[in-house]
């Protein structure tokens, strides 16, 4: 039973970002020392040249993609390799916003695969933390086209067209490819989004680094990649069920469901075909499996349950809540062979 699959967790790759802060140390408990902040945990990443080793068990310090390629579906699952291959399709961040993000959009599959060989960037943010008062944008707030949104953009009056959103705790945004974004000062999150790091900065507060040099902008790449439509709510709203999964976000990239739970919980993920991420957002719990084999997970932590582990029990510490994420690939439908 020694090298069989089991829940594994992955050492975290932190990135020090001109907007970070220490949350991710001081709330999440994860220690990015020698960096003196960290806007940003990758806690599963297949990006090339950021891939996520092992922490735990016996594969420690194997990479994710030599994993896909030597375990192939039963990590993953039939259908998610077939598409995907040894690409990982996510990517799991937490986020710590001391100052404004950049005011950015990300491209579509076919914009992102045309520009870059790349997948789009489509993610989703589940607010961990959030000071009074803070904000975020999220797509527009007036209908405008191409011409008037340059004008603002000159003029440095972005932000009067966009759509601000006050957030707390517990607050879910979807944020699909086009939607122009930025995160606000205090804000701690949890992001899942497809595996892609193609950014398109359209407004960076007019700052500079330490050097007295301006960040790169995209303004003509970006154009292509907005949607200009205003939507009538961009909050995700949703039911919190204790000891149940609650849906939050149901896409073609990811879906996610909130896990709040004070009791063990059974699941049994055989008809998913799909790995199990699972990101702990408070408390702590044991994943136990296999004849009451046990990982411990805490908050702050991440952990992916292969696809071939299709039955485990979550036994919470105290009240606990789990971000649980798959990929759902649609099967085929067989041609009709029947005779008339």
């Amino acid at each position: 039973m020694e090298n069989v699959l089991y829940p594994m967790k992955f050492k975290p790759i932190f990135k020090d970002k001109i907007w970070g802060g220490d949350k991710i140390k001081t709330v999440l408990k994860q220690d990015f020392s020698p960096l003196t902040n960290a806007g940003e945990a990758w806690m599963v990443s297949g990006v090339e040249g950021n891939v996520s080793e092992v922490q735990n068990g016996f594969l420690a310090g194997n990479p994710l993609d030599d994993l896909i390629e030597v375990y192939m579906s039963d990590l993953v699952g039939d259908l998610v390799f077939q598409k995907f291959g040894q690409q990982f399709p996510l990517l799991i961040k937490f986020i710590d916003a001391n100052d404004y993000l950049s005011i950015q959009v990300h491209p579509n599959d076919r914009l992102a695969m045309q520009r870059h060989n790349s997948m789009g960037k489509t993610e989703m943010w589940y607010i961990i933390d959030a000071e009074p008062g803070s904000e975020l944008i999220t797509g527009f707030s007036k209908k405008v086209n191409q011409e008037t949104y340059l004008t603002y953009l000159k003029n440095k009056t972005l932000k009067d067209i966009l759509n601000v959103e006050k957030v707390k705790p517990g607050d879910v945004f979807y944020i699909p490819s086009g939607r122009v974004h930025a995160l606000g000062p205090g804000i701690l999150l949890a992001e899942i989004q497809q595996t892609s790091d193609v950014t398109y900065r359209i407004y960076d507060w007019d700052r500079t680094d330490s050097e007295g040099k301006s960040r790169e902008l995209h303004t003509d790449e970006a154009l292509d990649a907005i949607d200009f439509e205003v939507y009538d709510d961009y909050k995700t709203h949703y039911k919190d069920d204790k000891n149940a999964s609650s849906e939050l976000v149901n896409s073609e990239y990811f879906t996610t469901n909130l896990i709040h739970i004070d009791k063990a919980l059974a699941k049994d993920y055989t008809e998913l075909e799909s790995f199990v991420i699972n990101v702990c957002i408070e408390g702590s719990y044991t994943i136990q499996y296999r004849d009451g084999q046990e990982v411990q997970v805490n908050k702050g932590e991440s952990v992916l349950i292969p696809a071939e582990l299709n039955r485990v029990v979550y036994k919470p510490h105290a009240e606990t809540r789990i971000l649980e994420t798959y990929v759902i690939i649609p099967k085929k439908r067989e041609p009709d062979s029947s005779i008339i």
